[in-house]
């Protein structure tokens, strides 16, 4: 079996493209991958440091109003509609698929004009102008959210999941723990705002991190690399709780996601994908700085539930965080309320459904 992967941008776009990737190695150890993406994008690096063969393609999105930009990012589209088309004749997929990102448009459109069987998935619950677009040409379209529904054609639609739910499952909780020294006897929240973090969740902590002197529960807060140090010499001026852990940056985030008992993060889809697998509840601060709002759309689906809470970012401040921490976590029948609902919202089988959907319209054509 030969699959071509193309998705783009952000890590939420390129992680569950290399999670499905993982789960078609699984499957079958002699899939053939290669992977289309953009010469300056994430996925280049990350791709490539992962051993999967690498092609890339020049590619911009479109502006929102009217410019000469759009001109030429018609002309830098139809040119990697047909790079795609050679790399797709050199390498003779069976199947493409497009996990998201500008990149996406001309490889999967290319793979639909050569009658290659083709799938996008969509991780958010408001699918982005990329996926709209292609969802004409597509054989189905994989999504997360129910509510994503409504904007695809109805007989394309598959709910599989995010396949980077499936990576934090069978986790080792009491080593992600340990690995941060923690009390095996006390809740936990872990706090973090990101690979890069979130100036203001840093904030928040900041403001309220002296009030944590006499909770029972530890406070696990990563603050981003970037903003580590400046955090660190506020920090000084305060006195911080025995029972609070400061990093920049968790690189074992699987296993200590096992171990904790709240998070407070942003919205991202890949975070809520693996936040509901593991059935763990979550106060939810959606990032306003992204396309269409749609982590507060994404925030929003999870907490109609009743698995989270959403705080918007103009309500944040330390003293709305730290109430809404002592909420659930002081509060027993809260927070395992939250974890069931959490629990039933998640899909730990996603890569298994994605790859089901690949198979499926493989072997139709």
């Amino acid at each position: 079996m030969k699959v071509v992967v193309s998705g783009g941008g952000t890590g939420g776009h390129i992680y569950p493209a290399l999670a499905l990737i993982n789960e078609l190695k699984k499957n079958n150890p002699d899939v053939e991958c290669l992977y289309i993406g953009t010469e300056n994008g994430l996925e280049k690096g990350i791709v490539k440091r992962a051993g999967i063969p690498f092609k890339s393609i020049e590619i911009t999105g479109f502006k929102r109003k009217l410019s000469v930009d759009n001109v030429k990012t018609i002309a830098r589209f139809l040119k990697g509609v047909n790079l795609s088309k050679k790399y797709m004749k050199e390498f003779r997929p069976d199947v493409v698929i497009g996990t998201g990102g500008y990149v996406c448009g001309p490889v999967v459109y290319a793979a639909a004009k050569l009658k290659i069987p083709t799938v996008i998935h969509e991780q958010n619950s408001l699918p982005g102008i990329t996926n709209k677009f292609l969802a004409r040409y597509v054989d189905k379209v994989a999504i997360c959210f129910d509510d994503a529904k409504k904007f695809f054609p109805a007989h394309k639609v598959v709910l599989t999941g995010n396949p980077r739910a499936s990576e934090v499952l069978g986790q080792d909780g009491l080593k992600g723990r340990n690995s941060l020294g923690l009390d095996m006897n006390k809740k936990t929240v872990l706090i973090f705002g990101g690979s890069r973090g979130a100036k203001a969740i840093n904030q928040s902590v900041l403001q309220m991190i002296t009030n944590l002197q006499d909770k029972p529960y530890q406070v696990v807060y990563v603050t981003g690399e970037v903003h580590y140090d400046k955090v660190m010499e506020e920090m000084k001026t305060k006195n911080i709780a025995s029972q609070v852990i400061i990093k920049p940056f968790i690189h074992n985030m699987p296993e200590v996601l096992a171990g904790v008992d709240l998070i407070v993060s942003r919205a991202g889809a890949t975070s809520l994908a693996e936040i509901t697998a593991l059935g763990l509840p979550s106060i939810l601060i959606p990032s306003p700085y992204v396309t269409a709002n749609h982590q507060e759309k994404n925030a929003q689906a999870i907490a109609d539930h009743h698995a989270a809470i959403l705080i918007r970012e103009q309500e944040l401040n330390g003293q709305v965080l730290l109430s809404k921490i002592d909420e659930v976590l002081l509060n027993d029948d809260k927070l395992n309320e939250m974890k069931t609902a959490s629990k039933k919202l998640g899909i730990p089988d996603a890569a298994t459904r994605l790859y089901r959907v690949l198979t499926s319209v493989k072997n139709k054509k």
